[in-house]
């Protein structure tokens, strides 16, 4: 097949795109390069099959050029800063919801039906039911970005039922593992690296998550493409167990030798729209025929061992 693939040069979509190449897959990279990082796509350049465009899901004529002769679409691009929504509403609107809008046009445009989203899980807001199934009472949303991400779906749905599109949505937990630029591990080993004394810690440290390794959350990926079925379906990806920040915290903090002062800052929460309780159940996504192979542990314990590694991510998101 050939694929292409939005935010090419993120986290999960470089690893995507490397994955999909190993199996023989041409790939089409498109990204804007606003957070993705060039590094990240080293190997996939040098691969014969693979092709990068630089250019913005918003830019709906670039991006429709570029999409021209692709078989399906692995829509990834997105602002993925829940915690500062509220700080600037309309980039959740402009660069999740219009930019799917963007997406479904361009493959309109060039007969492409078949599209994979990556939602979130937090589309469930703070949910009733634990651990929380697709099918769960649907929930006044908490965040704009779940806001945004469950309009995208919503758009997804209409043009499988009007347009004969196949979609696949992903709602993720936190994804872990090499190529991470933030979330909470990078956020505490930034802190830990300018004063190894002290760790602020957002609300109370007992919220509980769950989180996945990314070399498990893109083999969900790969067997979605061959085996999800039409015209519309959604599955939850997360492991089949959950964490405290505390116990993450403790986690980084062996890794690193380092016994700092831990400084709480209260609450149960740690800023607007954090989920207290996130734990997904993904027995639809298993029935695939998917499991995960790495525990939460070593997921932190691996992605702490490639922040350290490569340093220059830090630099490169300050």
């Amino acid at each position: 097949m050939k694929l292409f693939v939005t935010g090419a040069a993120g986290f999960i979509g470089s690893t995507l795109c490397d994955a999909l190449l190993a199996r023989g897959d041409a790939v089409v990279g498109y990204d804007n390069f606003s957070t993705g990082q060039e590094p990240f796509l080293a190997g996939a350049r040098a691969q014969p099959h693979f092709a990068l465009v630089r250019g913005d899901v918003l830019d709906e004529p670039a991006l429709t050029a570029a999409m021209a002769g692709c078989d399906a679409v692995f829509h990834l691009a997105a602002n993925a800063d829940l915690r500062f929504g509220t700080h600037h509403p309309r980039r959740d609107l402009e660069q999740n919801t219009i930019a799917t809008c963007n997406v479904l046009e361009a493959m309109r445009a060039n007969g492409i039906k078949r599209i994979l989203f990556s939602s979130t899980g937090s589309v469930y807001g703070e949910a009733t039911v634990i651990p929380t199934p697709e099918d769960a009472p649907f929930p006044v949303q908490t965040s704009l970005y779940g806001a945004s991400k469950i309009a995208g779906e919503g758009l997804i749905s209409a043009y499988a039922e009007g347009f004969g599109f196949h979609g696949t949505v992903f709602r993720f937990v936190s994804i872990l593992g090499p190529r991470y630029t933030h979330g909470h591990v990078f956020d505490f080993y930034r802190k830990l690296l300018a004063d190894p004394t002290r760790l602020e810690i957002l609300g109370n440290g007992l919220q509980r998550k769950s989180y996945l390794h990314v070399d498990d959350c893109v083999a969900a990926l790969l067997l979605a493409l061959d085996r999800a079925p039409g015209p519309f379906a959604v599955y939850n990806l997360g492991s089949d167990e959950y964490c405290q920040v505390n116990d993450s915290v403790g986690w980084i903090c062996d890794c690193l030798d380092l016994a700092p002062r831990l400084e709480h800052t209260g609450g149960d929460r740690g800023w607007i729209g954090d989920n207290p309780f996130i734990f997904l159940d993904a027995g639809r996504m298993r029935g695939l025929g998917w499991a995960p192979v790495h525990s939460i542990e070593q997921g932190v314990r691996l992605t702490l061992r490639w922040l350290r590694e490569n340093r220059w991510v830090l630099e490169s998101r300050a």
